[in-house]
């Protein structure tokens, strides 16, 4: 009996080193926790910059269409298919590239009247794309479009574009990466912390320019044309870690 009571004390200090123990893990657990955000992710600042460069348009497209209604769906066909070839063949004896020229939509549509809703009639179209490279010789380009095909001639839309725009690309990109290095610098600074290396890099381009609408009908073979400028945006997402 005596021996029983002699063994229970070491088994209580034995309890008591390993709960101090445990105590020392868990307060340096916290303290290297400290050291990050909480979550223990690393303080971040995350910044879009943009930046924008203008260029001066080099190709013009026009989209042109030639539109017949005739009685018979024969009839319509043939004439919006022999005006459209005499405009083709026009445009390529003006200098124009066959490449330069593609079939943009051919359509057919019944045309109904009267209180019965019969047919009447059947409408044709026959639209094509032209590019123009030579801005010089856009205006006469759209003339011979026009004269030859006289009141079946529909412009639907022309808009100007540059052919190779990377260069450009480059440089806007440049300059949003630069717009925002130099916001999260900025942050860095107020929040009295320091820029540490990038995280991750997103890019979105922005929307190319809207072509410019036209009307619906025949246009003056003396057209004025004005290419302007055009703007080349860029956005990018850069996220820095802060030290």
């Amino acid at each position: 009996m005596p021996i029983a009571g002699i063994a229970k004390p070491p088994i209580r200090f034995f309890l008591a080193v390993a709960a101090a123990g445990l105590a020392v893990a868990a307060l340096s657990a916290c303290a290297w926790g400290n050291t990050k955000s909480a979550g223990g992710n690393p303080r971040q600042v995350t910044v879009v910059g943009s930046g924008q460069v203008q260029g001066v348009p080099d190709t013009l497209t026009a989209d042109v269409g030639i539109e017949f209604t005739a009685a018979d769906v024969t009839t319509a066909m043939n004439q919006t298919n022999e005006r459209q070839q005499a405009v083709i063949t026009a445009l390529e004896n003006a200098g124009v590239d066959r490449k330069d020229i593609n079939t943009r939509e051919v359509s057919l549509q019944p045309q109904y009247g009267g209180s019965d809703g019969t047919i009447t009639g059947y409408r044709a179209n026959n639209s094509i794309r032209v590019k123009i490279r030579k801005l010089d010789s856009a205006s006469r380009l759209l003339g011979i479009i026009v004269s030859t095909g006289g009141n079946a001639t529909r412009i639907n839309s022309v808009h100007y574009s540059i052919e190779d725009d990377s260069p450009l690309v480059k440089d806007a990109r440049a300059r949003a990466f630069q717009d925002a290095k130099d916001r999260a610098e900025q942050y860095a600074q107020l929040s009295g912390l320091k820029l540490s290396k990038v995280i991750s890099i997103s890019e979105a381009p922005a929307t190319p320019p809207t072509p410019t609408p036209m009307p619906r009908a025949p246009m003056a073979t003396n057209v004025p044309l004005e290419p302007g400028q055009q703007t080349v945006s860029f956005s990018v997402t850069v996220v820095w870690e802060l030290t």
